[in-house]
């Protein structure tokens, strides 16, 4: 039975771990690194992630400046974030790439917002097929005679005790997202 609930835990904590990393690739009016996290770059025919073949800077809060490690590499970089869903504009003198990241308009925060709670709801359904899947293994366990009635129903009141923190904590995680993409 206390198996069943640390299993439980283990994957509700993944899935808000999840659900914080897809936060990150939403845009919100300042600049971060973070936002280029799933850009991959053609380097020597591989797709390697922007961030194993440059450096990404934040020298002020709508600025991003990317540096390559090979200079050659500019043009591919460069090709990489316009081909990107990030609306971003990148520039460059030739040794780093400049990206002014403009202000984002209402009805764009209102989308991200959008598809924060999206992405958010995503994550309480998965905490709530985790805890269904726990409470089935508790009753299988039951059923194989090895654990009683009475187990069973503490199990599922853990693994309820469980899915309603985690539920909590995907709210409170959706709550400061929006917070940062709806401040001009």
């Amino acid at each position: 039975m206390e198996n069943a609930k640390v299993v439980c835990e283990e994957k509700m904590k993944k899935s808000i771990v999840a659900l914080r990393e897809e936060f990150n690739s939403i845009r919100t009016g300042r600049a971060s690194a973070s936002l280029f996290d799933k850009i991959k770059v053609d380097y020597y025919d591989q797709k390697t992630p922007l961030s194993q073949v440059a450096s990404i800077s934040i020298p002020e809060a709508r600025l991003v400046v990317i540096q390559p490690w090979d200079r050659a590499l500019i043009g591919e970089i460069e090709k990489a974030i316009q081909k990107s869903e990030l609306s971003v504009n990148p520039t460059n003198d030739g040794k780093v790439i400049r990206i002014a990241i403009p202000p984002l308009t209402e009805e764009r925060r209102k989308e991200y917002a959008k598809l924060a709670q999206k992405m958010a709801e995503q994550t309480r359904v998965a905490v709530r097929n985790i805890r269904r899947d726990g409470n089935e293994d508790l009753k299988k366990a039951q059923k194989d005679g090895d654990i009683g009635e009475d187990e069973v129903k503490k199990g599922e009141e853990e693994i309820q005790k469980l899915t309603d923190a985690y539920i909590k904590d995907i709210n409170k995680v959706l709550e400061e997202k929006e917070k940062e993409i709806m401040e001009v």
